[in-house]
């Protein structure tokens, strides 16, 4: 099994991170070969609604991006860490999610099986300063619909609030950690 965590935070040291961190540790412990990309250390803009897709399916933008399909279509299992940013994911996030046009376009419009035979699960990880639970809801829409688009079945979530005001040594960090490596360790 091969899982593919993304990271959407701009801070590599954020806790959205560290809970992505954890369950890649809970998978390999596992057995299960995992990958972290890092969004924020690529090269890549957003897309240019140019067109390139529009017959293939395939985008024709060469740049950092491109690597990321096909460790998308590799991927068994996506997990997907993002703090909220405006009341959604960020900017590197969803930058990543809008270039999947060509994915879009090759299911919708080209009707091409996109992932024949695969049974593909999805995790979403995120964490926001405020307590406001409802900024994830909006966050969960989006990943939701790129799951869809990725043939991935969204299959958990964890979501911590409020850590702008929450202390470092606060219970509710460790208990989103050990949740996020069991996770990890479900996975199998």
């Amino acid at each position: 099994m091969y899982l593919l965590g993304i990271s959407g935070s701009p801070k590599t040291g954020g806790f959205s991170n560290l809970l992505l961190d954890k369950v890649l540790e809970g998978a390999k412990a596992s057995g299960t070969h995992t990958e972290k990309i890092i969004l924020n250390d690529l090269d890549f803009k957003g897309c240019q609604e140019c067109g390139g897709c529009d017959s293939t399916g395939i985008c024709v933008l060469d740049d950092d991006m491109k690597p990321i399909y096909g460790k998308l279509a590799k991927a068994d299992v996506v997990v997907v860490a993002s703090p909220i940013y405006f009341g959604n994911i960020s900017a590197q996030l969803k930058t990543m999610i809008d270039r999947c046009h060509s994915s879009w376009m090759a299911k919708y419009v080209l009707k091409k099986e996109i992932y024949p035979n695969k049974k593909r699960r999805g995790i979403f990880l995120s964490v926001a300063g405020k307590k406001t639970e409802e900024y994830f809801e909006n966050a969960k829409k989006i990943i939701k619909i790129f799951f869809i688009t990725q043939d991935i079945k969204y299959l958990s979530d964890i979501f911590v609030s409020g850590l702008n005001e929450m202390p470092k040594d606060d219970p509710r960090r460790e208990a989103a950690i050990e949740k996020a490596y069991q996770l990890g360790r479900s996975l199998q």
